[in-house]
């Protein structure tokens, strides 16, 4: 039964550490693209906004132009009333109907005159939207102009590395589903929260393969055992085995020990 448990844990740590092995293959594969991915998806947003702005601004002007074909509309109606009651003021019986008659012209007039006042300033809030309408335009055709650049650099990226990408992504698919789901969901997490991206490390040097500090022998072979899932005191990550250090070969001592010999013959002569 214990031996079932142990391998049941080797094979967890194993499938943890297969998963983390391709997200830091595929993690590289993005780190190549650097900032471009970031930079193109910034420029969409900020061409967005500008056309969002600029479609505001057309309808502001088509608003403002709306008024003014209004208020066009009110002075011609004006002007042909003041046609209307000169004609009447032609045949009137007395003083006071003249009089209530020019009184009419008169306010048609006023009524004329507030027209062409309001007129005239639309107009040039039509004058500043169009100002603002060219500068937006501009500042989006350089836009859309970079976003196109940058758009092309990341193509010729993605196209060097897509099939490398691909397949990590495959292997990754399963990969995932030999992990347990509780487990998958704090690897993920790490994951998350790591600089680096790992979430699954070896012991390398006697130290932690994610935060570099030291880890007690005696907890390297608790981990070299694989009874359970342990974990780095210092930054949580899962510790999946202890890397084995190959001792570099001692070609300085056996050189000196072969040159000794000769030194003590040169001395014997």
């Amino acid at each position: 039964m214990a031996t079932v448990k142990e391998s049941s844990i080797a094979d967890r740590l194993e499938a943890l550490l297969k998963l983390q092995t391709i997200d830091s293959t595929l993690d590289k594969i993005k780190q190549v693209r650097g900032d471009l991915p970031e930079e193109v998806r910034d420029l969409e947003d900020e061409i967005m906004g500008l056309e969002t702005r600029l479609a505001k601004f057309q309808q502001d002007v088509a608003d403002l132009e709306e008024q003014i074909a209004n208020y066009r509309i009110a002075k011609k109606n004006s002007d042909n009333l003041i046609i209307k009651y000169k004609e009447q003021q032609m045949n009137v019986r007395n003083n006071r109907e003249f009089d209530a008659i020019s009184k009419e012209i008169e306010l048609q007039g006023i009524e004329m005159e507030i027209a062409d006042k309001r007129i005239k300033e639309i107009d040039f809030k039509v004058l500043n939207k169009n100002d603002e309408i060219a500068s937006v335009e501009s500042n989006l055709f350089e836009r859309k102009k970079d976003l196109e650049i940058k758009q092309n650099e990341l193509q010729v990226i993605i196209a060097e590395s897509e099939e490398d990408e691909q397949k990590s992504l495959k292997d990754r698919e399963k990969a995932v589903k030999a992990v347990d789901e509780r487990l998958f969901k704090s690897y993920t997490k790490l994951r998350d929260n790591a600089r680096n991206g790992l979430a699954v490390v070896l012991v390398k040097r006697g130290a932690c393969g994610g935060c570099f500090s030291s880890v007690p022998p005696q907890r390297q072979t608790d981990i070299k055992d694989k009874k359970k899932i342990l974990v780095c005191e210092h930054c949580g990550r899962v510790f999946a085995g202890v890397e084995d250090v190959i001792p570099a070969p001692e070609k300085e001592k056996k050189s000196r020990a072969k040159a000794a010999p000769k030194a003590e013959a040169v001395v014997a002569e």
